[in-house]
Parts: structure tokens; C-alpha cells; sequence
């Protein structure tokens, strides 16, 4: 699946990390790709300060929309190394528009066959980035290809974008030849899990707790005859209303005062009215 990226045209992201190396894949899709190459060296001397003429007067950006306004036929595959290197010195927004003009030449010249296609490598380290760019880069990418591994292997988690389509993943192992050409690998083996044996006896996970779990036959007898207080039972309810031998009755002793109003025949006599 790796040797078939540039089968579509697009913008093709190729997403790496400290631990996981983008550029050697990067070269080899473009051994794979190029027929013939034209390079342009915008690391060394981006604004031609020493007048060789190899670089472009109006640096990174005026090379990729010199890129886009080329007007020979024939396909054509755009690697940038590094998208991170044109990130963190352009504007993400002028970035983005150059990108998409870039991939979508095939598109705006009404010609969408695969010799005319434009396909676009851009390799980024996405370390350097925050999730803002980096949302915006991945959302231009037809194709993105996240590098990562195991147990000394590498991998390409790749996630195509079609139109009109769902997205799609695959993952593929691989591995780079001295001479930038791709081995396909099978993944690494899964390390063998031991199983348990149905005989040995099972472990208690009570056994070594420092409370009781389990309640023998007379704390559970114990338990059970226990009136809790909240409980109102029957007992209660009789103590309540047949107070037994020895059990000292409450009185209400009450003096009148002088100022009491004890006519019952005009209870309101004491307020004047």
C-alpha cells in the first residue's frame, strides 16, 4: 500500500516523531516517483542573500507559487522537506492556500487523469506544532501517512480521504534499503500470553484482608436478633403506652399567676378591648 501513495493525486502528509523518522520514506517515494528531478535547495540560503541564482529572490513562497503556475503537461510530484521548516517561518492561513492551489492544479485545469496528476509530499514533524496547525495541514491531506513502530520495526498508519467516500485505514510495515528502496514487512509477533491452568487451585482474594468477610452461624444469629434504634418494634410500643410496676408517672404541676386570666366565660378580659 505504501509503493501505490502517488497512485492519486493530492497532497500526501507524511507525519513523524522524534523516535520514528519521516525522511528516508520520503526519499524513497521519490526514488519511486521521479523520473527526472529538479531540485531546489530553500534551506541553505532561502532569499538568494549570495546570488547564485539557485533559489528563488522571493524565498519558499514565491518557489511553491512558481510551482503553481507552471503550465507544461505531465505529471508531477512536489516533495517539501519540510513542511515544519515552511510552518514555523509562514503564516499558517498563506501556507494552507499555497498548499491547496498546489494539489488541485489537476482539478483546476479540468484534467483529472492519473498522467496529469500532481502529487504533493510534504513531510512534518508534528512535534514542532500545535494541534491548530496541525488540524489545518491534515485536513488538506488526502493522505496521511503517521510513522510509528514496535519492538524495532516501523510502521505507516495510512488514512486515505476520497471524496464522496469514507475514510479508510490501513497499516503497513515496512523497512528502508541502503538504497532508498521499500521492503515491504510483515508486522512483529504478538507476544505470546500465558494461559491459566484450569487445575491449579484458585487464589481467595479474602484471605489476606485485615476485616472479616464472612460471619459464623452465631455472630449471624447474633446479627439478626439485634434491634437496631431506629426500629420502632412491639416491644417498644407497649413500654410506651402500659408503663409496667416501678416505673415513675410524669405530672404537670401548674400555680396561676396573679396576672392569669382564668374567667373561661371572657378569656379576653385581661386586653382592654
Amino acid at each position: 500500500m505504501l509503493e501505490s501513495l502517488l497512485a492519486l493525486g493530492g497532497l500526501v502528509l507524511l507525519r513523524d516523531s522524534v523516535e520514528w523518522e519521516g525522511r528516508s520514506l520520503l526519499k524513497a517515494l521519490i526514488k519511486k516517483s521521479a523520473l527526472w528531478l529538479v531540485y531546489h535547495d530553500l534551506f541553505r540560503d532561502p532569499l538568494n542573500w549570495s546570488k547564485t541564482g539557485e533559489a528563488f529572490p522571493g524565498g519558499p513562497l514565491e518557489a511553491l507559487r512558481a510551482l503553481c503556475r507552471r503550465t507544461d503537461p505531465g505529471p508531477v510530484t512536489i516533495a517539501l522537506d519540510s513542511l515544519s521548516w515552511l510552518l514555523l517561518h509562514l503564516p499558517c492561513t498563506t501556507l494552507c492556500q499555497a498548499l491547496h492551489t498546489l494539489s488541485h492544479q489537476d482539478s483546476c485545469h479540468g484534467d483529472s487523469s492519473p498522467g496529469e496528476q500532481v502529487h504533493v509530499l510534504g513531510l512534518l514533524h508534528e512535534e514542532l506544532h500545535g494541534p491548530g496547525p496541525l488540524g489545518a495541514l491534515s485536513s488538506l491531506a488526502q493522505t496521511e501517512v503517521t510513522l510509528s513502530g514496535a519492538m524495532g520495526q516501523t510502521s505507516a498508519h495510512i488514512l486515505y480521504r476520497r471524496p464522496q467516500q469514507r475514510p479508510t485505514h490501513q497499516t503497513q510495515w515496512f523497512s528502508i534499503l541502503p538504497d532508498f528502496s521499500l521492503e515491504l514487512q510483515r508486522g512483529p509477533p504478538l507476544e505470546s500470553q500465558p494461559y491459566p491452568d484450569p487445575h491449579a487451585p484458585s487464589m481467595d482474594p479474602t484471605a489476606h484482608l485485615t476485616f472479616n468477610l464472612r460471619l459464623s452461624k452465631k455472630e449471624r444469629e447474633a446479627r439478626d436478633s439485634l434491634t437496631l434504634p431506629f426500629q420502632f418494634s412491639s416491644e417498644k410500643q407497649q413500654a410506651l403506652l402500659c408503663p409496667g410496676l416501678g416505673q415513675a408517672t410524669s405530672h404537670i404541676f401548674y400555680e396561676p399567676d396573679v396576672y392569669d386570666d382564668l374567667d373561661q366565660e371572657d378569656p379576653d378580659d385581661d386586653l382592654d378591648v
